[in-house]
């Protein structure tokens, strides 16, 4: 049981990602509104879930190589990438908002530059250590890397599926909530 307990903390931060607006549901659930489609909403998930895997992959590996990172320079470098886009959507006030309009290309940027940002990455190193310390006594090239890769994809998968079933919960809650008070955003579409 106690091999287990890594994986477990490593799925369990994925899906807690999820559920943080900031991580994507939100742009998912507002794409999705604004196209009046679901279908829209998930596809969003793909590059919200590649800029997040992105992202945590790069430290997951650096930490296999035994790279010790100043996690400073990684949250700084990307909060201050992520404060001059939004200063460039605030000078545009006539755009629509960030997210709305960047495409799939940006919202996958953006989500690398989200879970960079928060340290998803950063976090997942005390589950990653038990997990690639599993098969021996020390660090290997290929079996480390391995096992902190599927680790990684097991964080981004729970995330992935914690955001999908916000996002698709709170776009049929407006969608139903708008259409009672009759707002034009109107149901969503089941395409």
């Amino acid at each position: 049981m106690e091999a287990l307990w890594p994986w477990l903390a490593v799925a369990g931060l994925g899906a807690w990602h999820g559920l943080n607006p900031a991580t994507g549901w939100a742009f998912a659930t507002a794409l999705g509104l604004r196209h009046r489609s679901r279908r829209v909403a998930l596809r969003s998930l793909a590059p919200i879930a590649a800029g997040h895997l992105l992202s945590v992959a790069l430290v997951a590996a650096a930490a296999t190589a035994g790279l010790v990172i100043d996690p400073a320079w990684p949250l700084a470098g990307a909060g201050v990438v992520l404060l001059l886009c939004s200063a460039a959507h605030a000078v545009r006030r006539h755009r629509p908002p960030p997210g709305l309009a960047m495409g799939f290309a940006g919202l996958t940027l953006w989500s690398f530059l989200m879970a960079t940002a928060h340290g998803a990455g950063l976090m997942l190193v005390p589950a990653l250590v038990p997990i690639c310390l599993s098969g021996g006594p020390a660090l290997t090239a290929s079996g480390s890397l391995a096992l902190a890769l599927a680790a990684v994809a097991l964080h981004t998968a729970a995330m992935l599926a914690a955001t999908g079933l916000v996002a698709a919960g709170v776009q049929r809650g407006i969608a139903r909530w708008s259409g009672r008070l009759g707002h034009g955003i109107g149901p969503v579409r089941r395409s």
